[in-house]
């Protein structure tokens, strides 16, 4: 009696031998294109960034800025977006202090329901000297580090953890008379260039607690994106309701295991029909290594609407320019405070008001700030 033995539809008999031959993947590699997006990403955040700083540079100076704000550095500013996005809901009002953070936040957001861990694989700078770090610390130990399980998932939570009290602070603990007094406070006024301070005004504490992470990240290939960064943990929930995924065609697999080895989640890709795993970020490695046409891909359903690699590249920054674009047609992407007001700030930094008080919600006084209240009249403090 003879064995049955599952030939996968992808492998072929060649004629005239007995040879089997396998269909090879015919699409081409996507990683290249991935590595452009990233540093077209990374060069537009350094030259905001660069502006900004001669901006807040000329303020600092007295003089009237040559040069217009970029309201895209706002989009270090989650904390303010979030605080932001929940007095929208339940206001109805865009604040116009970080307007542009509001609607950064909400592409982001997006690229999550829609696309997965996209802005992770694709967009953001600390994503892509997570890759590099990664591919330093393989060619430095010859190998791929992991943390066992036992130690794995409990510091997987972490990110979770600190989504979980952001969350719980914006969403739980702060009212709306607490939302406005915040985004309308001395110190939400001046968070860009805070920020921009935390960066060029850095103490030793905050360098060697970032030289740490970069080491960890060095020693344990991408330690902070898995780990601890709690936008890494909105994104990966929302996956979870995100209509694409990775999916394995069982038919074709011929279980060589290279999709798991090129995966940087370490997510087990061969054992996975559907890969549902909140760590995915998008990034298309395992779909690049696979030698097999058909097998792996992105798609909704196993048989309908498959994606394209590239197709995802240019819908994923089409969000951006698009919602970008919309931000502006709108009016929601420069912020109100006029030039005179932020000379105002530069010059008292370091005031009492424009400290975060250990996160207690700024108070303050708009007729001893001396400059007038922003935006319509709509939105005046709500009554305590």
């Amino acid at each position: 009696m003879g064995v049955a033995v599952h030939i996968p539809k992808n492998i072929v008999q060649e004629e005239g031998s007995g040879k089997q031959k396998i269909e090879k993947a015919d699409h081409s590699p996507i990683q290249p294109v991935r590595r452009i997006v990233q540093f077209g990403f990374l060069f537009v955040i350094l030259w905001i960034g660069f502006e900004f700083f001669l901006w807040v540079h000329q303020l600092e100076q007295g003089r009237t800025p040559t040069l217009t704000r970029p309201p895209g550095v706002e989009g270090f500013l989650p904390i303010s977006a979030l605080i932001s996005l929940r007095y929208w809901i339940l206001t109805g009002v865009l604040n116009h202090i970080h307007p542009a953070s509001v609607v950064l936040l909400v592409i982001i957001l997006a690229t999550g329901v829609f696309l997965k861990k996209g802005f992770c694989g694709w967009v953001c700078p600390f994503g892509l000297l997570s890759d590099y770090l990664a591919k330093l610390h393989i060619r430095l130990f010859d190998r791929r580090f992991k943390l066992p399980k036992l130690l794995d998932y409990p510091l997987r939570s972490l990110k979770y953890l600190l989504l979980f009290f952001f969350v719980y602070a914006v969403f739980v603990q702060m009212n709306l008379f607490d939302l406005h007094a915040f985004i309308y406070s001395p110190y939400n006024r001046v968070a860009d260039i805070k920020m921009l301070k935390f960066f060029t005004e850095m103490s030793s504490t905050t360098f060697w607690v970032l030289m740490t992470l970069v080491g960890l990240s060095l020693l344990i290939p991408h330690f902070w994106c898995r780990y601890l960064c709690p936008y890494g943990a909105l994104l990966g929930a929302l996956s979870w309701i995100s209509p694409l995924k990775i999916h394995r065609n069982p038919e074709t697999c011929i279980d060589c295991k290279l999709c798991t080895k090129a995966c940087p989640a370490h997510i087990q890709v061969h054992k996975e029909n559907v890969v549902f795993s909140d760590e995915c970020n998008a990034c298309f490695q395992c779909v690049d290594a696979c030698p097999v046409k058909d097998t792996l891909y992105m798609s909704v359903t196993r048989k309908r609407f498959r994606l394209k690699p590239m197709a995802y590249a240019w819908i994923l920054v089409g969000l951006f320019v698009a919602g970008t674009l919309l931000a502006k047609l709108s009016g929601y992407w420069h912020n109100w405070i006029p030039v005179e007001e932020y000379k105002y700030h530069v010059q008292h930094l370091h005031d009492p008001e424009y400290y975060h008080n250990r996160g207690a919600v700024p108070r303050y006084d708009e007729q001893k700030l001396r400059v007038p209240p922003v935006g319509k009249p709509m939105e005046h403090p709500p009554q305590q």
